[in-house]
């Protein structure tokens, strides 16, 4: 599959590993924040990070998405030099601030690089390879981690900004210089008015935050919830592993049989099964470790079929001169779902009795929502 994508998109995918291998750092913010700042650092990096994604949309007015990519991971990089090696409260929260304001300035240029890279089926097809290789840049990642954690946290910080500092330099040096790039050209295209999200990016937005929710919740609290179903401590690792291996092989498995068909329909159904069938309901009303991981891993292989459709179908619905905004504006889910996921999965557990099946019971209800906002979504899109 890699190799049909499109040139420019072969790079991006490139440039993106080389920025996974080092995310790894960021997992480690509280730690290095320390107990008494831990939760300020992360309420503030993700109030930042979710700003950034905005400020990645309106710069693509002026700026090419090549240069907002490279611009976003230079200014990610020399953040978490600032980071690194920071002790004092304010400096650790003001170069947090500094590092979320940065880390995703660069993502809503990716996902216009590879809409315009491809279109149609071959556009679902660049997305999920980039969502199939970022999950196993993300598996190396963690063993990078394993590797330099001993040496201390600042380490990690250090190793993820020379990450995105060389992703920053791939991309200026090997993707397409755009006919016409710069500034004055940009502003040729610049949306005018004051822009706001149309009726159906707002239903689209909700639908996609539904699932990342869900999607979340099982990510969060798996490893807790095999520990409190009695695993050994390295079996939530082992089955990690395995889903990463299993779900780009489901996509492979499925993309002839679902070729042509609606993303919308996919990502219905889809989700239906990993409400009820293969993941959280049924991972919520038992206490065995082993039905648990069977269960998980079914649901991976669900989640590999639906792997790049929501990026596919912003790109198709939306507008190509507020193309960029739609990704910044249903991207913001990610960012409203993380601090939505542990008071609904403590809510929950109260019902269940644990956390861990809390969070799969919250899973399962938000998975089974996202069916009827995706059908108002679509009615709203053809009205």
């Amino acid at each position: 599959m890699f190799r049909s994508l499109p040139a420019a998109a072969r790079t991006l995918v490139w440039v993106r590993i080389l920025n996974q291998l080092g995310a790894y750092a960021l997992s480690f913010l509280a730690v290095l924040a320390g107990p008494d700042l831990a939760a300020a650092a992360l309420a503030l990096f993700g109030v930042a990070a979710l700003a950034s994604r905005w400020a990645g949309a309106f710069l693509l007015d002026r700026y090419s998405p090549r240069g907002v990519l490279a611009g976003g991971l230079t200014a990610t990089g020399v953040a978490l030099f600032g980071l690194a090696p920071a002790h004092e409260p304010a400096q650790v929260l003001i170069a947090i601030a500094l590092v979320g304001l940065a880390f995703e300035l660069y993502e809503p240029a990716a996902q216009e690089l590879l809409a315009r890279a491809s279109s149609g089926e071959r556009r679902h097809a660049t997305y999920a390879v980039m969502g199939v290789v970022l999950s196993a840049a993300g598996a190396v990642a963690g063993l990078l981690a394993a590797v330099l954690l001993p040496l201390g946290v600042r380490w990690l910080v250090a190793a993820d900004a020379l990450t995105c500092l060389a992703a920053a330099a791939v991309s200026m040096a090997f993707l397409p210089r755009e006919a016409g790039e710069g500034r004055r050209a940009a502003r040729r295209t610049r949306p005018g008015g004051r822009w706001r999200p149309p009726a159906a990016l707002l239903r689209l937005t909700v639908a996609s935050t539904a699932f990342a929710v869900g999607y979340l919740a099982v990510m969060m609290y798996l490893p807790l919830a095999l520990l409190e179903r009695g695993v050994a401590a390295w079996v939530p690792g082992l089955t990690l592993a395995g889903a990463a291996v299993l779900a780009p092989l489901a996509l492979w498995a499925a993309r002839r049989l679902l070729a042509g068909r609606m993303h919308r329909v996919i990502l219905g159904v889809g989700t239906v099964l990993l409400g009820v069938l293969a993941l959280a309901l049924v991972m919520a009303s038992t206490t065995s470790a082993q039905l648990t991981i069977a269960a998980y891993l079914a649901g991976t292989a669900v989640n590999g079929v639906l792997l790049g459709r929501w990026q596919s179908m912003i790109a198709d619905a939306a507008p190509e001169r507020e193309r960029p905004r739609w990704f910044a504006f249903q991207g913001s889910s990610w960012g409203l779902a993380q601090p939505a996921v542990p008071p609904l999965a403590a809510l929950a557990a109260g019902a269940v009795g644990t956390v861990g099946a809390g969070a799969f019971l919250a899973a399962g209800v938000a998975f089974l929502l996202v069916p009827f906002a995706l059908r108002r979504a679509t009615a709203a899109t053809t009205a």
